[in-house]
């Protein structure tokens, strides 16, 4: 019997999505589990995976489309098998052309109203239209990144097109899909933004001025924006502070890693997430979310571990981390932050976490204090393991010491316990060998 594929709820409020890409085309094979299309939402763009086997008879949704979820968007079957012919393909929303932004020195400039919504993905049929003046974007002088959106990169990196070598006509002089659909057609948009060679000449002293900008924030941006702002004010936080000893686990960690090749090695995040998800075993109250007047305490302890991307962070989930090797853990976090830079990620990737960790160590951070990420009930934010002189028995000598801070949601749990949790994590960071049996 004929199946019909829906657009997939990749996050508990997505409601749109767009798609970027068939992988496979009507009259193809498909199996169970193959890669259908690529979805951009708000934090990605997703592979999605077919959920029958068959052959596609039907796409119902033409590349560049915003799609509600649920709603239908192909159909795959048995070759000689009638399909329903009820549904119609869903039209491309095309994209908003933006408003050419006047010259600050003899005009003021009104910054564009604020989209309601999502902002739509442009229309992936129409004619290449004759672009409109482009906004200057001059490229850094150290020839640094290209701003682009997410489907544009994708298109250009598909294509094999220099974005350098692209003139942008969205907000601040950013790279859209028509740009690159312009350049793929010999348009007039192309030009060279790689910086040139100058002549050294002694330049005259003249005052620097830089003018105000006004972007266009990515969609992931957007979506970053919206769930902190609800999560700050909608959830009552509270926070608790510990001081860890990492002595044992930095020595356990050089051991371990001397006995493996480079790309295989453990970092301190690793030897985290899997202290952490034991922790939680003993504290289900953290591992849970509030639903209603409802606690649900989830039965399985996925830790989400945030990963930075172009434009914002996402959570990668380590599912079951309670029941898994750091060898495991390890290479699952690497596989899964490298999809989530290079926009690849898959939705068992990015969904599902019941506790999230956020760590800054890698950039010299003393300590801070994260946002919890709806719905969880809390989120530990960790910073750097440093060597500093610490007193014991008297004595000052050198040792390893990191602080981390646990955010709670205070309607679930409370602070005698968050400050339980925060001793049996040391427990398993002060006695590493504790993870191992």
């Amino acid at each position: 019997m004929a199946e019909t594929i829906t657009m997939p709820k990749l996050g508990f409020d997505m409601a749109e999505g767009t798609l970027v890409r068939w992988v496979k085309n009507e009259g193809e094979n498909v199996n169970k589990g193959d890669v259908l299309a690529e979805i951009e939402t708000d934090k990605a763009t997703v592979e999605v995976e077919s959920s029958a086997s068959g052959i596609v008879r039907k796409l119902l949704v033409e590349a560049g489309s915003i799609v509600p979820i649920g709603n239908p968007i192909a159909i795959v079957g048995s070759a000689d098998e009638k399909i329903e012919e009820g549904a119609k393909p869903v039209e491309p929303k095309s994209e908003k052309k933006p408003e050419t932004l006047k010259d600050q020195s003899t005009a003021e400039v009104k910054p564009a109203p604020s989209p309601a919504g999502m902002t739509p993905a442009p229309d992936a049929k129409q004619a290449t239209p004759q672009p409109p003046t482009p906004i200057p974007s001059a490229p850094s002088p150290d020839g640094g990144p290209v701003k682009a959106s997410p489907l544009a990169k994708k298109i250009a990196r598909d294509n094999k097109v220099d974005l350098s070598r692209v003139q942008g006509t969205g907000p601040g002089g950013r790279v859209v899909r028509k740009d690159i659909e312009a350049a793929l057609a010999g348009g007039p948009q192309t030009t060279d933004r790689r910086p040139q060679a100058v002549v050294s000449r002694p330049a005259p002293v003249v005052a620097v001025t830089q003018e105000d900008q006004t972007i266009q924030p990515t969609r992931l941006r957007q979506a970053i924006a919206r769930r902190m702002a609800e999560s700050k004010t909608s959830v009552p936080h509270f926070y608790v502070t510990h001081e860890f000893k990492m002595d044992a686990l930095m020595a356990m960690r050089k051991q371990i890693n001397d006995y493996l090749p480079e790309n295989e090695k453990i970092s301190v995040n690793d030897f985290i997430v899997k202290a952490s998800a034991l922790a939680l075993r003993q504290f289900p109250n953290l591992n849970a979310a509030l639903n209603g007047a409802n606690v649900v305490r989830y039965g399985h302890v996925n830790v989400g571990v945030a990963v930075t991307v172009e434009g914002g962070l996402l959570t990668v989930v380590v599912r079951d981390a309670d029941q898994k090797q750091l060898r495991q853990i390890s290479a699952e976090v690497k596989t899964m932050a490298g999809r989530a830079r290079e926009g690849k990620v898959k939705p068992d990737d990015i969904e599902g976490s019941t506790f999230s960790t956020s760590n800054l160590g890698m950039y010299d951070v003393e300590e801070f204090i994260a946002i919890i990420n709806p719905p969880e009930a809390a989120i530990l934010a960790i910073g750097s393991a440093k060597q500093v002189p610490v007193v014991e028995n008297g004595e000052i000598k050198p040792g390893w010491r990191m602080k981390a801070t646990v955010s709670v949601d205070h309607r679930v749990s409370d602070g005698a316990e968050a400050a339980q949790f925060m001793q049996a994590l040391a427990g398993f960071l002060e006695n590493p060998v504790r993870m191992l049996v």
